[in-house]
């Protein structure tokens, strides 16, 4: 393959990881379209940019003066919108699923189901709360560090689904 063509390969891979984690225009891919498989290495650059637009949010609240506590909400405001809650979705049905479900087959049953119970509606009261309140705090000691933090945070947290697709066998056969 020349370099134009593994150039090509790799912006289609970029755009591919783009349009799996978030809701930012990322145009058309032609064919042929990568396997996901052979996108995850740009996993942590589509973090990148979720983390980029919090960090905006976040210093430009700021700058108007608003107080760290709402800076914060705005920013992770932006990022669920960034990601139409890919990883808050995920959270709720993994919390139902794994308290709900007495046995395999019901918690992945409980998994797929579109509708949230007591257990996703919890968990993510607790995590929007204490990323929230983390950031607030962070933000309020030292606004650079907050921002480096959301770009870090939400980087890696793209890295740990690649890894996991890589190193473990899907729970069923019809999904990741």
């Amino acid at each position: 393959m020349t370099g134009a063509g593994a150039a090509r390969t790799r912006l289609a891979q970029a755009r591919l990881a783009l349009m799996l984690l978030t809701r930012l225009p990322a145009g058309r891919l032609g064919d042929p379209v990568p396997p996901i498989g052979a996108c995850l290495w740009a996993f942590p650059l589509a973090g990148a940019a979720i983390g980029l637009i919090g960090a905006g949010l976040l210093g430009a609240a700021l700058s108007l003066g608003l107080p760290p506590t709402l800076a914060a909400g705005l920013a992770i405001l932006g990022q669920v919108l960034a990601t139409g809650a890919l990883h808050e979705d995920g959270l709720a049905d993994l919390a139902d699923g794994l308290w709900g479900g007495r046995d395999r087959a019901r918690r992945l049953e409980i998994m797929r189901d579109s509708r949230i119970g007591s257990y996703g509606v919890l968990a993510l009261i607790v995590s929007v709360g204490l990323r929230w309140q983390a950031l607030a705090a962070l933000a309020g000691h030292d606004p650079r560090l907050a921002a480096a933090a959301l770009i870090v945070l939400a980087m890696a947290s793209r890295v740990a689904p690649a890894a996991l697709l890589a190193a473990l066998p899907a729970a069923r056969a019809d999904g990741l």
